[in-house]
């Protein structure tokens, strides 16, 4: 079996602690994800993904339990530790594309890299290719309010590649999109899975997008209710 890239036990989340206004957001979450997989985490509005999905992307850190990412402790982290870890191996796409209005689409792939130190022209050139597998080579000039939502997002895709990270965390990337882009935008997060063999962790609310993965994760109310692949039976969420 493949290494264990995330593993969560008893993981909580609170909020306002010690306060009559405390909020419990997220309770004994135990959730091991394992190198290559293609997830989808699932939930209604309030359920905790967003929480869930900013302490996977070391955004935030749990109130109580432990987090082990590519078999390190995130409590042992500084806060440096955490901007490298989100640099290197966390590639996160959003619903809202999060790209700079002012730069191209190839200086938006590239800036990630510009962070980690990697030299300009290797920059571009990796940037180029990029672009290139998420069929965006034409556009590779274009600035943001030049590329249709679809583009945007391809764009996206690409920029959360350029350090080679060996996750990717998609925070709704579909959500912004019509159905028809939408799928199209899922068809490429199967190709660079197939690949580049990322683990790719897709935070939805929709069924039919998260039933194009090989497991499904379903989060009510801080709780994982549900975990199994995709037309499977559920497996068990008893930490160990």
């Amino acid at each position: 079996m493949a290494r264990e890239i995330i593993k969560m036990t008893d993981i909580d989340k609170n909020y306002f602690i010690g306060t009559p206004n405390e909020l419990h957001i997220l309770k004994k979450i135990c959730l091991t994800v394992h190198e290559g997989e293609f997830l989808s985490i699932i939930g209604p509005s309030g359920s905790g993904k967003s929480t869930l999905m900013d302490i996977i992307g070391v955004l935030d850190r749990p109130t109580a339990g432990t987090y082990m990412l590519d078999g390190m402790p995130t409590s042992q982290m500084t806060d440096n530790d955490m901007s490298d870890i989100r640099n290197k191996k966390i590639g996160f796409i959003f619903q809202t594309f999060n790209l700079i209005p002012r730069n191209d689409a190839l200086k938006n792939v590239e800036l990630p890299m510009l962070y980690a130190g990697v030299g300009a022209n290797e920059r571009t050139e990796r940037a180029q290719r990029l672009l290139e597998l998420v069929g965006m080579k034409d556009r590779m000039h274009h600035q943001p309010n030049e590329l249709s939502g679809g583009q945007k997002q391809r764009v996206a895709i690409a920029r959360a590649l350029a350090n080679d990270p060996p996750v990717l965390l998609a925070d709704e990337p579909t959500g912004a999109l019509d159905s028809v882009t939408g799928h199209m935008v899922m068809d490429l997060f199967h190709k660079v899975h197939s690949e580049s063999h990322k683990t790719i962790v897709l935070i939805t609310h929709n069924p039919e997008l998260a039933a194009e993965t090989e497991r499904i994760i379903t989060l009510k109310d801080g709780e994982i209710t549900d975990d199994r692949p995709a037309g499977g039976k559920a497996v068990s969420q008893q930490c160990s």
